[in-house]
C-alpha cells in the first residue's frame, strides 16, 4: 500500500539491536482476527503476549525482516520491532529506562499512544519526557516535525503510566507515519456523518485514483457522507438509498440521489461509472451480493469498488478471504485495511486488473 520508489533516504540508520518481537497494535476485540490473518501470511511467527488492542510475535532467528515492513495483516493498525518494556515510579524514570533499551540511538520521529484508547494518559508529558531523556539523540525540529516516509520512528506504547512497551519502525506506509496507526483527523463539524471521515482515511491510506469528473455510485447512501467526500474529490456522484439524504446534498451540483433499493435499479442504469462505493450495514454477503450486480453488469466495468464490510462479530473475520476472493473473480485486485475510524468491519479497496476488459464508459451528456 505504499510506493517503495517514493520513501526518501533514511536519515537516521537502523538500531544495531533490531528487536526479537513484532509488536501489532490494533482495535480492542480484534486480536484473534489478527492472529489468524498472521498465521496466513506470517506463519513461522510465534504468538507471544495478548493485551486488549496489542499482539506481540516472536520473530524466528532466520527471519529478519526489512526497516519498513509492512504485511497485509489487515486488522494492524501499525507494527514495531520492540525492544521491550520499561518500567519505574516516576515518568522521568521510565523515560530514561526506556532510552536505555534503545542504546543510544538517533531518531527522526516519535510516537507515544496508550495501549487502550479509553485509558486517560499524559501523552504529551511522556513524549516530552523522552525527548529530555534522549538529549542528543533527537533534534526539537525533528521532535516536533510530521513523521514522513523513510523516518525512523521511536515507538512508546503506554500501558500504565509505570510500564511502556518500547521499539522502532521504520515509516513507510501512510499508516505507519501516524502513532499507534491511528488516523489523526477528527470529523469537521461540517460533515454529514462519520462515513465521511472513514472515507476520508480510506483515501489517505490506498493508492485511490480518484479523478475530477469521474463518476461515483455510493449503494446505501443516506445520509450522505460518503458521497459529500467524493464530491470534494471532484467527481460527479449519484447516492442510491429509499430514505433521503441530508440537505446539505439535495440539490448540490454533480449530486443526485435514486430513491430507491440498489437492487430495484435496472442494470442498464449501472453502466458509465467509473466506482462503485458501498458502506451498507447489512450482512457481507448480502453486501457482495449487491456490489457484484453493479460490477458485473452487462456494459459495466467501473476502474474501482471502495467497499465496507461490517463483521457482526468477530467469528466471521475468517470469511475474508473467501469475500477478497469474490472481488478477484469479477476481475479486481483488492486490498483490506481495517480503517481505526471505523467499528467491526473492513474497508476494501478493489481496482479492476489490468487484464480485465475495459467496458466503454458511457457519459452523461453536457447540460
Amino acid at each position: 500500500m505504499s510506493d517503495p520508489a517514493a520513501i526518501r533516504r533514511a536519515d537516521s540508520p537502523a538500531p544495531a539491536r533490531r528487536g526479537d518481537f513484532l509488536l501489532a497494535a490494533c482495535q480492542g476485540g480484534a486480536e484473534a482476527a489478527l492472529c489468524e490473518r498472521q498465521r496466513l501470511v506470517l506463519p513461522k511467527l510465534a504468538k507471544g503476549a495478548w493485551r486488549r488492542g496489542l499482539v506481540t510475535f516472536r520473530l524466528p532467528p532466520d527471519f529478519d525482516p526489512p526497516d519498513d515492513f509492512a504485511p497485509d495483516l489487515v486488522y494492524a493498525r501499525t507494527l514495531v520491532r520492540c525492544l521491550g518494556q520499561a518500567t519505574g515510579s516516576t515518568t522521568a524514570a521510565v523515560a530514561g529506562q526506556a532510552v536505555e533499551l534503545l542504546g543510544g540511538q538517533s531518531w527522526d520521529s516519535i510516537h507515544v499512544w496508550n495501549r487502550d484508547p479509553r485509558a486517560d494518559h499524559d501523552i504529551g508529558g511522556i513524549r516530552a519526557a523522552i525527548v529530555t531523556a534522549l538529549g542528543a539523540g533527537i533534534t526539537a525540529a525533528k521532535a516536533a516535525a510530521k513523521t514522513r516516509p523513510g523516518d525512523l520512528v521511536l515507538d512508546c506504547v503506554v500501558d500504565t503510566a509505570e510500564r511502556w512497551w518500547v521499539g522502532w519502525h521504520r515509516a513507510a506506509t501512510p499508516q505507519s507515519c501516524w502513532p499507534g496507526g491511528n488516523y489523526p483527523l477528527a470529523l469537521p463539524a461540517d460533515k454529514i456523518s462519520r462515513a465521511w471521515l472513514k472515507l476520508d482515511e480510506a483515501i489517505a491510506s490506498f493508492p485511490i485514483p480518484l479523478v475530477a469528473g469521474t463518476r461515483a455510485v455510493e449503494l446505501g447512501a443516506a445520509p450522505g457522507g460518503a458521497c459529500q467526500r467524493l464530491l470534494e474529490e471532484g467527481l460527479e456522484v449519484v447516492g442510491i438509498d429509499p430514505a433521503l439524504v441530508d440537505q446539505r446534498l439535495a440539490g448540490r451540483p454533480r449530486f443526485e440521489q435514486w430513491r430507491m433499493r440498489a437492487r430495484d435499479v435496472r442494470l442498464k442504469e449501472f453502466r458509465g461509472f467509473d466506482w462503485v462505493v458501498s458502506d451498507m450495514n447489512i450482512d457481507p454477503k448480502s453486501a457482495l451480493e449487491s456490489i457484484g450486480r453493479v460490477v458485473t453488469a452487462p456494459g459495466a466495468g467501473p476502474r474501482g469498488i471502495i467497499a465496507t464490510l461490517k463483521l457482526p462479530d468477530w467469528s466471521r473475520a475468517s470469511a475474508l478471504p473467501g469475500w477478497l476472493g469474490q472481488f478477484q473473480s469479477w476481475g479486481y485486485a483488492p486490498l483490506a485495511r481495517q480503517l481505526s475510524t471505523g467499528g467491526r468491519e473492513v474497508c476494501v479497496l478493489a481496482i479492476r486488473k489490468r487484464s480485465a476488459r475495459r467496458r466503454p464508459a458511457r457519459r452523461r451528456p453536457a447540460g
